[in-house]
């Protein structure tokens, strides 16, 4: 099975700068690979086939372009194959019935994460701390605040920024072991089932009586009020309104933080103690479409507690389904 594990990463100041550049660097590939995507006639392959020629084109770029022999050639080509992936995605969401557009250029702001693909990354300690050994790039101090599992093979390690400016690096993994046996549907008992109704004000009821309240996220969003209300009287892209902006995106990472902490635990509980889980089917789409409490239907996440609800379910051996 495949896992995400995420770090923080303390780099220096020039570290700051050098990570930058390399993803700015990336930028400026991807915009430039989908600029030569537009160009190649949809009869000459699909997607994929279509994004690799514009991959093996990359060592005669880099005979005209030097910002890229400063960057690891394995961050170079998954930089290219974003293209196949966000089509793709795209994709999926148009099968949904969402209406979509085309892949756009990519601002510096809209660019925040580079990979090393296989190679060109390790962990290592040096100066009595653990660092995570980058080609080309740098030793950036990690907080490895828990170990990768010994059986874990490292397939590849993803830097992102977030709006906050804070770096964090993510451990794409690959388990060897396999997940436990889900037990068989007939042996299973009433007191090992559950059914689980979401709600807004009790945010889970389940078939056990079990009642949890919704995360109570209101002198957040009162923060987060007061610094948007700050970020609107500064000038435009000045250095005061920059200091605000990143106050304004630590408000919104503490909000997406503490959701998610409480969607994960309530996720692993059902999923550690019952051999099977059934989840109310929800419209969501339709509800935040609606203008009766859609802000409340949105800070839920429904999805997200059922997206989480399924991979934890595989993970751990229990069944799971979906019930209208």
């Amino acid at each position: 099975m495949n896992y995400n594990y995420r770090y923080r990463l303390e780099p220096t100041e020039r570290q700051r700068e050098t990570l930058d550049y390399h993803r700015d660097t990336c930028r400026q590939l991807y915009n430039h690979a989908l600029y030569r995507f537009t160009q190649i006639p949809e009869d000459e392959g699909t997607v994929k086939q279509r994004v690799r020629k514009i991959r093996d084109e990359l060592p005669n770029l880099k005979d005209w372009w030097d910002a890229l022999t400063d960057v690891y050639s394995k961050v170079l080509q998954p930089t290219v194959m974003r293209i196949a992936k966000n089509i793709n995605a795209l994709g999926k969401l148009k099968s949904q019935g969402y209406n979509v557009g085309e892949l756009r250029w990519r601002s510096p702001r809209g660019f925040r994460s580079f990979t090393y693909n296989q190679s060109g990354f390790e962990l290592d300690k040096k100066s009595g701390q653990t660092v995570l050994s980058l080609s080309k790039l740098a030793d950036i101090p990690i907080e490895l605040h828990r170990p990768l599992p010994d059986d874990a093979t490292v397939k590849e390690v993803t830097l992102k920024q977030e709006k906050t400016g804070e770096w964090f690096a993510i451990f794409g993994i690959e388990m060897d072991t396999d997940p436990p046996a889900k037990p068989p549907l007939e042996d299973i008992g009433t007191d090992e089932m559950v059914g689980i109704d979401v709600g807004i004000l009790k945010y889970v009821h389940d078939t056990d009586g079990t009642a949890v309240e919704s995360l109570d996220l209101s002198e957040e969003r009162d923060r987060l009020e007061r610094e948007q209300r700050t970020l609107s009287r500064k000038e435009y892209e000045s250095n005061n309104w920059e200091t605000q902006r990143r106050r304004v995106a630590e408000c919104h990472l503490q909000i997406k933080r503490k959701r998610r902490d409480f969607l994960h635990k309530l996720s692993n509980y059902y999923t550690r103690e019952y051999d099977l889980v059934a989840v109310e089917d929800l419209d969501v789409r339709g509800m935040l479409e609606s203008p009766r409490n859609s802000r409340n239907t949105a800070s839920a996440a429904w999805n997200t507690f059922t997206d989480m609800l399924e991979t934890k379910c595989e993970r751990e051996g229990t069944h799971s389904s979906v019930f209208s």
